[in-house]
Order: C-alpha cells, then sequence, then structure tokens
C-alpha cells in the first residue's frame, strides 16, 4: 500500500492541508457589502428592498432567507454545476464522515495515537438557492476519504486505514433536511503493523451501504439528526446500523471571530449486538461567507467500539485535541 509507506509524508500533507484551510477559512474580510441580491435572483417590484437579502451578512445577525414574489413568479431556485456549499451538512461528531481533520489522543490503555482524515464532500448539481451556507433545494452529493491512524509511540507506523466512498441525493428547506444514497468502506491494517505483529488475525472489513437520513433545525444553530444505514453486500460486519446525534454551530458567516461549537454522535452497529461509540466534541469554530465551509478547533472524546474498522470489536476510551473542517 503506497498510503502505508508514506507514513511521515500522510502526517506532514494532513498538517499542511489543514493549516491552509484554516487560513483560508479565517481571512479577513469586509463584513457587509451592500445590498446586492444575496443568491441571485432578479429583483422584484413587490418585494420591499428591505427584505431582499445582502450578500454579506453582519457578524452576529441571523442571515436573511431566500425571498419568493407569488405576484411575478419570482424565484430564487436555480440549475448549478458544483455549487458552494451543502444542503445536507457533514455530522460534526459522526467518526466516519467524509472530510479534512486531524487529531491527537491518549487512549486509556496508555496509547497515544494520531488520526487523519484526508477527503471531503463536494456539491456535484444542485437545483435550489445559492446561499453557500443555508442553501435550499435538491442537491446531488459525492465524497470520498481515507481515515488514517499512526501509532505515535510506536515510530509513527500507520496502524490502519479506512477508505470511503459515496454519492447521495439530499433535499432540504430552511428546517429540514434529507439525504439518501450509498457508500462503500473497507478498512486495511498498515504494513508495518503485520511486520511487527504477524500474530494479528487480519479481517477484510467491508460494507456496501445505502442510507437514509433526516435533520431538524430547532433554531438556526442547532440541529438534530438520526439515520439508518443497511448494508447489501457484506463481508465481517452485519447489515443494520444506525447513527443519531446533536450539533450546535455557528450557521452564519462568523468573520474572524468565531463561535462556540458543541456536537454529540451516538453510533450503533449490528455486528456489535447493536453496541456501539459515544463521541463528543467541544471548542470553537469559523463559518466562511464564501462557501460555507466550517473551520473548527477543539477537544474530543470517545468511548465504545473501535471506528477503526480492523479493530472493530475492541473498545477504546479516549480524549484529545483535534482539527476539523466541513464543506
Amino acid at each position: 500500500m503506497i498510503i502505508v509507506g508514506k507514513r511521515n509524508l500522510i502526517f506532514c500533507a494532513s498538517s499542511l492541508l489543514i493549516a491552509a484551510q484554516l487560513m483560508r477559512s479565517v481571512s479577513a474580510q469586509p463584513l457587509w457589502q451592500g445590498s446586492r441580491i444575496f443568491d441571485g435572483h432578479r429583483r422584484c417590484r413587490h418585494v420591499p428592498h428591505r427584505l431582499e437579502p445582502p450578500l454579506m451578512i453582519p457578524y452576529g445577525r441571523k442571515p436573511f432567507h431566500n425571498v419568493h414574489c407569488p405576484k411575478c413568479g419570482t424565484s430564487p431556485y436555480r440549475l448549478q454545476a458544483l455549487p458552494d456549499g451543502l444542503i445536507y451538512k457533514p455530522y460534526l461528531a459522526g467518526p466516519k464522515e467524509s472530510r479534512l481533520s486531524g487529531s491527537v489522543f491518549h487512549s486509556h490503555d496508555g496509547g497515544s495515537f494520531y488520526d487523519a482524515t484526508l477527503g471531503g464532500r463536494l456539491g456535484l448539481l444542485r437545483f435550489g438557492t445559492q446561499d453557500p451556507i443555508r442553501p435550499q433545494g435538491f442537491q446531488l452529493d459525492a465524497e470520498g476519504s481515507a481515515q488514517v491512524r499512526l501509532d505515535i509511540p510506536d515510530d509513527i507506523d500507520v496502524r490502519s486505514v479506512d477508505f470511503r466512498g459515496g454519492l447521495f441525493t439530499t433535499w432540504g428547506d430552511r428546517y429540514h433536511q434529507t439525504r439518501f444514497g450509498y457508500y462503500h468502506i473497507s478498512s486495511h491494517l498498515g504494513d508495518e503493523f503485520l511486520i511487527k505483529y504477524p500474530e494479528f488475525d487480519r479481517v477484510n472489513y467491508s460494507r456496501d451501504v445505502l442510507v437514509l437520513g433526516h435533520t431538524i433545525y430547532f433554531c438556526e444553530n442547532l440541529r438534530s439528526y438520526a439515520e439508518l444505514g443497511w448494508a447489501f453486500a457484506t463481508e465481517i460486519s452485519d447489515p443494520f446500523e444506525f447513527q443519531m446525534g446533536l450539533d450546535y454551530a455557528p450557521n452564519y458567516a462568523t468573520g474572524i471571530h468565531g463561535a462556540p461549537f458543541l456536537a454529540i454522535n451516538g453510533h450503533l452497529r449490528e455486528e456489535i449486538n447493536y453496541s456501539g461509540g459515544f463521541n463528543m466534541q467541544a471548542g470553537w469554530a469559523w463559518r466562511s461567507q464564501n462557501n460555507g465551509g466550517l473551520f473548527r478547533i477543539g477537544f474530543h472524546y470517545f468511548n465504545g467500539k473501535s471506528n477503526q474498522y480492523s479493530f472493530f470489536n475492541e473498545h477504546e476510551q479516549y480524549y484529545g485535541f483535534g482539527i476539523w473542517h466541513d464543506r
């Protein structure tokens, strides 16, 4: 495996990518930019000027939403290729979401590890609004990531890596979002780990999964979610999985100031008798006004079965510090 033989390159590349995203997310930009139309639809004489959503949202203010005029048929919906932002946002504490992240943590058995996720999610096509932060409409998304774990005391060897890729259709309005789609995930042990521990019983864990998820916003910055997954092709794993959680994070352009976030996730899997893992993250976050990206730094805590699926039946408890970026 190329990715295994280049453990130092993985460590450096993930750190550089995350640093670059931080510079992009918190770059200084003006907080107000006149009264240009936010979502690109034409002006309408029936809608008062004061109701037209501005291009920029002043720090601390609730974002305006898209205006529809029933008198002349003005609609904010447009067909867009490679749109900015996501209608169905990733679960902030979801341990297997495709994103760009890195975290260092200490486990209850004395080990220290570095986890890096190199990937993300991309909007391919949207019929909806052009708001990059809270878009509405229909969208097709693609995702992909390599989720790597490095053993710090053991020469920073690659312990394992999970590969995930998928395709999703999403729909959403101001308060509700739904997604349905497919993803594949497979887990692989590192070459150095197998050389040092030849007696380890390697498993060929893989899943091809159909998922259905739904989120509800209680207010601008607080949402809950639940998702059911059913695998139609498996090795080692069983078909069903279920996850649920809460996310509190800024849903407006924060500027340089940022805002607090809190994320909680529970993930249950059939192959471990519907046990699973509890994951919690808390810290500070910045939301980009240009593409809706969310950059976070903070602490995280995990307790449950390992989310590195080569060790799917092993219990882990750890705490540490992480940085995460989601589109």
